[in-house]
């Protein structure tokens, strides 16, 4: 499997357009989830693979060279962190995050 990047083809555009490459990548099953669970602190393998919800090994390795190929995480010394891109990206998402939120209770308060 691939590592989605600008200026390649990806799922639904074969154009390049770094946001679809974002998307993609993004929409990929637990990459959103790695990136939520090291938002705030450096994780060990284990920690991250118990932290979402004890996914495969296998599954989490790749997911981890996928991200890390996009330059959002990077492995250390003492375990997987976000660079400084990825920690841009999870603040560049919060307002999307809070339009969520706002969407949900729309949704639910307006139901017949």
């Amino acid at each position: 499997m691939t590592t989605p990047l600008p200026k390649k083809a990806v799922r639904g555009s074969q154009s390049g357009v770094p946001i679809m490459a974002l998307f993609d990548l993004l929409g990929r099953k637990w990459n959103m989830r790695i990136m939520w669970e090291l938002r705030d602190e450096v994780l060990s393998f284990r920690a991250l693979q118990q932290s979402c919800d004890d996914m495969s090994p296998s599954v989490l390795n790749t997911r981890l060279k996928q991200l890390s190929i996009a330059q959002l995480l990077i492995s250390t010394a003492n375990g997987y962190e976000l660079t400084q891109q990825g920690i841009s990206l999870m603040s560049t998402l919060d307002p999307l995050r809070k339009w969520a939120t706002e969407w949900d209770e729309h949704i639910n308060t307006t139901k017949s």
